[in-house]
Protein backbone atom coordinates (compact mmCIF):
# COMPACT_ATOMS: atom_id res chain seq x y z
CA UNK A 1 0.00 0.00 0.00
CA UNK A 2 1.52 3.29 -1.08
CA UNK A 3 1.18 6.25 1.23
CA UNK A 4 3.16 9.46 1.73
CA UNK A 5 5.84 9.00 4.40
CA UNK A 6 7.77 10.98 7.03
CA UNK A 7 9.48 10.61 10.39
CA UNK A 8 7.24 8.70 12.75
CA UNK A 9 6.26 9.91 16.19
CA UNK A 10 6.66 7.21 18.76
CA UNK A 11 4.19 6.94 21.60
CA UNK A 12 4.15 5.16 24.90
CA UNK A 13 2.86 3.79 28.50
CA UNK A 14 2.16 4.97 32.05
CA UNK A 15 3.48 2.74 34.83
CA UNK A 16 0.57 1.56 36.93
CA UNK A 17 0.35 -0.35 40.12
CA UNK A 18 0.24 -4.12 39.97
CA UNK A 19 -3.32 -4.19 41.22
CA UNK A 20 -4.48 -2.39 38.10
CA UNK A 21 -3.05 -5.17 35.98
CA UNK A 22 -5.20 -7.63 37.91
CA UNK A 23 -8.27 -5.57 37.04
CA UNK A 24 -7.34 -5.83 33.38
CA UNK A 25 -7.54 -9.62 33.40
CA UNK A 26 -11.32 -9.28 33.81
CA UNK A 27 -11.49 -7.29 30.58
CA UNK A 28 -9.63 -9.74 28.33
CA UNK A 29 -10.63 -12.53 26.01
CA UNK A 30 -7.85 -14.88 24.99
CA UNK A 31 -9.96 -16.17 22.10
CA UNK A 32 -9.57 -12.77 20.43
CA UNK A 33 -5.83 -13.20 19.98
CA UNK A 34 -4.69 -14.09 16.49
CA UNK A 35 -1.28 -15.44 17.50
CA UNK A 36 -0.72 -15.98 13.81
CA UNK A 37 3.03 -15.53 13.55
CA UNK A 38 5.54 -15.76 16.36
CA UNK A 39 8.06 -13.64 14.47
CA UNK A 40 5.59 -10.86 13.58
CA UNK A 41 5.54 -7.86 15.94
CA UNK A 42 2.91 -8.19 18.66
CA UNK A 43 0.10 -5.62 18.60
CA UNK A 44 -1.89 -4.67 21.71
CA UNK A 45 -5.47 -3.63 20.97
CA UNK A 46 -7.92 -2.09 23.44
CA UNK A 47 -11.60 -1.83 22.58
CA UNK A 48 -13.14 1.30 24.12
CA UNK A 49 -16.61 0.06 25.07
CA UNK A 50 -19.29 -2.54 24.33
CA UNK A 51 -22.45 -0.50 24.99
CA UNK A 52 -22.59 0.99 21.47
CA UNK A 53 -23.66 -0.71 18.25
CA UNK A 54 -21.00 1.28 16.40
CA UNK A 55 -18.15 0.09 18.60
CA UNK A 56 -19.45 -3.48 18.56
CA UNK A 57 -19.36 -3.33 14.75
CA UNK A 58 -15.80 -1.98 14.90
CA UNK A 59 -14.86 -4.92 17.14
CA UNK A 60 -16.34 -7.37 14.61
CA UNK A 61 -14.29 -5.85 11.81
CA UNK A 62 -11.14 -5.90 13.93
CA UNK A 63 -11.47 -9.59 14.75
CA UNK A 64 -12.17 -10.43 11.11
CA UNK A 65 -9.17 -8.42 9.88
CA UNK A 66 -6.85 -9.81 12.54
CA UNK A 67 -7.66 -13.31 11.32
CA UNK A 68 -7.64 -12.62 7.58
CA UNK A 69 -4.48 -10.49 7.64
CA UNK A 70 -2.53 -12.75 9.99
CA UNK A 71 -1.96 -10.00 12.56
CA UNK A 72 -0.05 -11.07 15.67
CA UNK A 73 -2.54 -9.53 18.10
CA UNK A 74 -2.26 -9.95 21.84
CA UNK A 75 -5.55 -10.89 23.59
CA UNK A 76 -7.92 -7.98 23.04
CA UNK A 77 -8.92 -5.92 26.06
CA UNK A 78 -11.96 -3.69 26.63
CA UNK A 79 -11.54 -0.61 28.82
CA UNK A 80 -15.32 -0.16 29.12
CA UNK A 81 -15.20 3.63 28.81
CA UNK A 82 -12.95 3.81 31.90
CA UNK A 83 -9.55 5.48 31.54
CA UNK A 84 -8.23 3.66 34.62
CA UNK A 85 -8.92 0.32 32.95
CA UNK A 86 -7.33 1.59 29.74
CA UNK A 87 -4.14 2.49 31.62
CA UNK A 88 -4.05 -0.95 33.22
CA UNK A 89 -4.71 -2.71 29.91
CA UNK A 90 -1.90 -0.79 28.23
CA UNK A 91 0.48 -1.78 31.03
CA UNK A 92 -0.34 -5.43 30.37
CA UNK A 93 0.36 -4.92 26.66
CA UNK A 94 3.77 -3.50 27.51
CA UNK A 95 4.51 -6.35 29.93
CA UNK A 96 3.58 -8.96 27.32
CA UNK A 97 5.76 -7.58 24.55
CA UNK A 98 3.58 -5.25 22.48
CA UNK A 99 5.52 -3.42 19.78
CA UNK A 100 2.59 -1.08 19.05
CA UNK A 101 -0.73 -0.28 20.72
CA UNK A 102 -4.15 0.49 19.23
CA UNK A 103 -6.58 2.36 21.48
CA UNK A 104 -9.64 4.59 21.27
CA UNK A 105 -9.52 6.73 24.44
CA UNK A 106 -12.99 8.07 25.22
CA UNK A 107 -11.66 10.67 27.64
CA UNK A 108 -9.13 12.39 25.39
CA UNK A 109 -7.93 14.73 28.12
CA UNK A 110 -6.93 12.03 30.61
CA UNK A 111 -4.66 9.88 28.47
CA UNK A 112 -1.66 12.23 28.11
CA UNK A 113 0.51 10.69 30.84
CA UNK A 114 -0.10 7.21 29.43
CA UNK A 115 1.03 8.39 26.01
CA UNK A 116 4.12 10.02 27.52
CA UNK A 117 5.17 6.79 29.21
CA UNK A 118 4.49 4.74 26.10
CA UNK A 119 6.64 7.17 24.15
CA UNK A 120 9.45 6.74 26.66
CA UNK A 121 9.14 2.96 26.19
CA UNK A 122 9.28 3.47 22.39
CA UNK A 123 5.91 1.80 21.87
CA UNK A 124 4.02 3.70 19.15
CA UNK A 125 0.29 4.34 19.51
CA UNK A 126 -2.49 4.36 16.93
CA UNK A 127 -5.56 6.18 18.26
CA UNK A 128 -8.87 5.27 16.61
CA UNK A 129 -11.73 7.76 16.19
CA UNK A 130 -10.49 10.03 18.98
CA UNK A 131 -7.57 12.44 18.97
CA UNK A 132 -5.84 12.76 22.36
CA UNK A 133 -5.67 16.34 23.62
CA UNK A 134 -1.96 15.98 24.47
CA UNK A 135 0.80 13.43 23.95
CA UNK A 136 2.49 11.77 21.01
CA UNK A 137 0.71 9.40 18.65
CA UNK A 138 2.07 7.58 15.62
CA UNK A 139 -1.25 8.00 13.78
CA UNK A 140 -4.84 8.95 14.53
CA UNK A 141 -7.29 7.01 12.37
CA UNK A 142 -10.34 9.21 12.30
CA UNK A 143 -12.88 10.97 10.12
CA UNK A 144 -13.25 14.75 10.09
CA UNK A 145 -15.62 15.24 13.03
CA UNK A 146 -16.09 18.95 12.37
CA UNK A 147 -17.48 17.92 8.99
CA UNK A 148 -20.00 15.74 10.85
CA UNK A 149 -21.38 18.77 12.66
CA UNK A 150 -21.38 20.92 9.54
CA UNK A 151 -23.08 18.28 7.36
CA UNK A 152 -25.73 17.67 10.04
CA UNK A 153 -26.40 21.42 10.32
CA UNK A 154 -26.67 21.93 6.58
CA UNK A 155 -29.00 18.97 6.13
CA UNK A 156 -31.31 19.96 8.98
CA UNK A 157 -31.28 23.61 7.99
CA UNK A 158 -32.36 22.85 4.44
CA UNK A 159 -34.98 20.30 5.48
CA UNK A 160 -36.50 22.79 7.95
CA UNK A 161 -36.33 25.66 5.47
CA UNK A 162 -34.18 27.62 7.88
CA UNK A 163 -36.72 27.86 10.72
CA UNK A 164 -37.72 25.82 13.75
CA UNK A 165 -36.41 24.23 16.93
CA UNK A 166 -33.72 21.57 17.04
CA UNK A 167 -32.52 19.34 19.88
CA UNK A 168 -28.83 18.50 19.70
CA UNK A 169 -27.95 15.30 21.58
CA UNK A 170 -24.29 16.06 22.20
CA UNK A 171 -21.62 13.56 23.10
CA UNK A 172 -19.16 14.01 25.93
CA UNK A 173 -17.67 17.49 25.77
CA UNK A 174 -14.43 16.24 27.35
CA UNK A 175 -14.00 14.27 24.11
CA UNK A 176 -12.49 15.81 20.98
CA UNK A 177 -15.28 14.23 18.93
CA UNK A 178 -18.02 15.68 21.09
CA UNK A 179 -16.39 19.10 20.99
CA UNK A 180 -15.69 19.04 17.25
CA UNK A 181 -19.24 18.02 16.32
CA UNK A 182 -20.82 20.48 18.75
CA UNK A 183 -18.64 23.45 17.82
CA UNK A 184 -19.05 22.90 14.07
CA UNK A 185 -22.82 22.42 14.37
CA UNK A 186 -23.17 25.59 16.44
CA UNK A 187 -20.98 27.68 14.12
CA UNK A 188 -22.87 26.51 11.03
CA UNK A 189 -26.29 27.14 12.56
CA UNK A 190 -25.29 30.63 13.69
CA UNK A 191 -23.92 31.56 10.29
CA UNK A 192 -26.37 29.87 7.91
CA UNK A 193 -29.62 29.31 9.82
CA UNK A 194 -29.96 31.99 12.51
CA UNK A 195 -33.75 31.49 12.72
CA UNK A 196 -33.35 27.93 13.99
CA UNK A 197 -33.25 27.66 17.78
CA UNK A 198 -30.81 24.97 18.91
CA UNK A 199 -31.14 23.31 22.33
CA UNK A 200 -27.79 21.78 23.28
CA UNK A 201 -28.18 18.66 25.45
CA UNK A 202 -24.85 17.25 26.73
CA UNK A 203 -25.17 13.50 27.35
CA UNK A 204 -21.68 12.08 27.97
CA UNK A 205 -22.51 9.58 25.17
CA UNK A 206 -25.19 7.98 27.38
CA UNK A 207 -28.50 6.96 25.84
CA UNK A 208 -30.51 7.16 29.05
CA UNK A 209 -29.26 10.69 29.72
CA UNK A 210 -30.17 11.71 26.16
CA UNK A 211 -33.67 10.26 26.50
CA UNK A 212 -34.32 11.97 29.84
CA UNK A 213 -33.15 15.37 28.59
CA UNK A 214 -35.09 15.05 25.35
CA UNK A 215 -38.23 14.15 27.28
CA UNK A 216 -37.89 17.28 29.43
CA UNK A 217 -37.27 19.42 26.34
CA UNK A 218 -40.34 18.06 24.56
CA UNK A 219 -42.47 18.92 27.59
CA UNK A 220 -41.32 22.53 27.31
CA UNK A 221 -41.23 22.72 23.51
CA UNK A 222 -43.79 20.35 21.99
CA UNK A 223 -43.26 22.09 18.62
CA UNK A 224 -39.69 20.73 18.34
CA UNK A 225 -39.20 19.79 14.70
CA UNK A 226 -35.58 18.63 14.42
CA UNK A 227 -33.08 16.41 16.24
CA UNK A 228 -29.35 15.97 15.71
CA UNK A 229 -27.99 12.79 17.35
CA UNK A 230 -24.20 12.86 17.56
CA UNK A 231 -24.02 9.07 17.99
CA UNK A 232 -26.70 6.79 16.62
CA UNK A 233 -25.04 3.81 18.26
CA UNK A 234 -26.15 4.99 21.70
CA UNK A 235 -28.94 7.49 20.96
CA UNK A 236 -31.05 5.89 18.23
CA UNK A 237 -33.08 3.32 20.13
CA UNK A 238 -33.87 5.42 23.23
CA UNK A 239 -34.80 8.39 21.01
CA UNK A 240 -37.12 6.36 18.80
CA UNK A 241 -38.69 4.68 21.83
CA UNK A 242 -39.38 8.05 23.46
CA UNK A 243 -40.88 9.55 20.30
CA UNK A 244 -43.07 6.50 19.82
CA UNK A 245 -44.25 6.71 23.43
CA UNK A 246 -45.13 10.38 22.89
CA UNK A 247 -46.86 9.53 19.58
CA UNK A 248 -44.35 11.76 17.80
CA UNK A 249 -42.69 9.08 15.68
CA UNK A 250 -44.35 9.97 12.39
CA UNK A 251 -42.92 8.85 9.02
CA UNK A 252 -40.97 11.26 6.85
CA UNK A 253 -43.32 13.17 4.59
CA UNK A 254 -46.21 13.00 7.06
CA UNK A 255 -47.41 16.09 8.92
CA UNK A 256 -45.75 16.39 12.33
CA UNK A 257 -42.65 14.39 11.34
CA UNK A 258 -39.57 15.42 13.32
CA UNK A 259 -36.57 15.63 11.01
CA UNK A 260 -33.70 13.59 12.47
CA UNK A 261 -30.08 13.25 11.39
CA UNK A 262 -27.59 11.03 13.15
CA UNK A 263 -23.90 10.09 13.13
CA UNK A 264 -22.48 6.55 12.88
CA UNK A 265 -23.91 4.64 9.92
CA UNK A 266 -24.93 1.48 11.78
CA UNK A 267 -27.43 -0.97 10.21
CA UNK A 268 -30.13 0.11 12.68
CA UNK A 269 -29.90 3.69 11.42
CA UNK A 270 -30.23 2.48 7.84
CA UNK A 271 -33.36 0.52 8.77
CA UNK A 272 -34.77 3.62 10.46
CA UNK A 273 -34.10 5.66 7.30
CA UNK A 274 -35.88 3.06 5.17
CA UNK A 275 -38.88 3.18 7.51
CA UNK A 276 -38.94 6.98 7.47
CA UNK A 277 -38.29 7.17 11.22
CA UNK A 278 -35.12 9.21 10.74
CA UNK A 279 -34.00 11.10 7.66
CA UNK A 280 -30.24 10.78 7.42
CA UNK A 281 -27.01 9.73 9.06
CA UNK A 282 -23.32 10.33 8.45
CA UNK A 283 -21.54 7.02 7.98
CA UNK A 284 -18.56 6.80 10.31
CA UNK A 285 -16.37 4.12 8.70
CA UNK A 286 -16.12 1.35 11.29
CA UNK A 287 -14.68 -1.01 8.69
CA UNK A 288 -11.94 1.42 7.66
CA UNK A 289 -11.20 2.30 11.29
CA UNK A 290 -10.40 -1.37 11.94
CA UNK A 291 -8.49 -1.88 8.67
CA UNK A 292 -6.23 1.13 8.97
CA UNK A 293 -5.76 0.88 12.73
CA UNK A 294 -4.17 -2.52 12.12
CA UNK A 295 -2.30 -1.29 9.05
CA UNK A 296 -0.70 1.63 10.86
CA UNK A 297 0.02 -0.40 14.01
CA UNK A 298 1.94 -2.95 11.95
CA UNK A 299 3.70 -0.19 10.02
CA UNK A 300 4.69 1.49 13.29
CA UNK A 301 6.05 -1.74 14.75
CA UNK A 302 8.13 -2.22 11.60
CA UNK A 303 9.54 1.32 11.77
CA UNK A 304 7.77 2.72 8.72
CA UNK A 305 7.02 6.44 8.54
CA UNK A 306 4.43 8.69 6.84
CA UNK A 307 3.97 12.32 5.92
CA UNK A 308 0.98 14.61 5.32
CA UNK A 309 -0.79 14.36 1.99
CA UNK A 310 -3.32 12.39 -0.03
CA UNK A 311 -3.41 8.62 0.41
CA UNK A 312 -4.37 5.82 -1.95
CA UNK A 313 -7.59 5.13 -0.02
CA UNK A 314 -9.49 8.40 -0.61
CA UNK A 315 -8.31 10.12 2.55
CA UNK A 316 -5.85 12.80 3.62
CA UNK A 317 -3.12 12.60 6.24
CA UNK A 318 -2.77 15.87 8.16
CA UNK A 319 -0.24 17.08 10.72
CA UNK A 320 -1.57 17.44 14.25
CA UNK A 321 0.18 18.38 17.51
CA UNK A 322 2.12 15.28 18.54
CA UNK A 323 1.71 13.27 15.35
CA UNK A 324 -0.35 12.63 12.25
CA UNK A 325 -4.03 11.97 11.49
CA UNK A 326 -5.49 10.00 8.58
CA UNK A 327 -8.89 11.58 7.94
CA UNK A 328 -11.06 8.90 6.37
CA UNK A 329 -14.17 9.67 4.27
CA UNK A 330 -17.59 9.73 5.98
CA UNK A 331 -20.50 10.08 3.52
CA UNK A 332 -23.99 11.44 4.15
CA UNK A 333 -26.62 8.68 3.92
CA UNK A 334 -30.27 9.42 3.07
CA UNK A 335 -33.13 7.43 1.53
CA UNK A 336 -31.52 8.09 -1.85
CA UNK A 337 -28.37 6.04 -1.16
CA UNK A 338 -29.19 3.98 1.95
CA UNK A 339 -29.08 0.71 -0.02
CA UNK A 340 -25.60 1.37 -1.43
CA UNK A 341 -23.62 -1.84 -0.94
CA UNK A 342 -20.42 0.16 -0.53
CA UNK A 343 -21.63 1.42 2.87
CA UNK A 344 -20.26 -0.70 5.70
CA UNK A 345 -23.61 -0.63 7.49
CA UNK A 346 -25.00 -2.78 4.66
CA UNK A 347 -22.24 -5.35 5.02
CA UNK A 348 -21.50 -5.82 8.71
CA UNK A 349 -22.41 -9.19 10.25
Amino acid sequence: MKLARTRSTAAGVIAVVAAMSLVTACNRDSSDSAGSSSDAPAIGIDLPRSDSDFWNSYAQYLKKDIKSDGVNALPLSNSQNDVTKLVANVQVFQNTGAKAVVMAPQDTGAIASTLDTLSAAKIPVVSVDTRPDKGDVYMVVRADNKAYGTKACEYLGKQLNGEGKVAELQGALDSINGRDRSEAFAACMKEKFPKIKVFELPTDWKGDVASAKLQSLLAQHPDLNGIYMQAGGVFLQPTLALLEQKKLLKPAGQKGHITIISNDGIPQEFDAIRKGQIDATISQPADLYAKYALYYAQAAAEGKTFKPGKTDHDSTIIKIPGGLEDQLPAPLVTKDNVDDKALWGNNVG
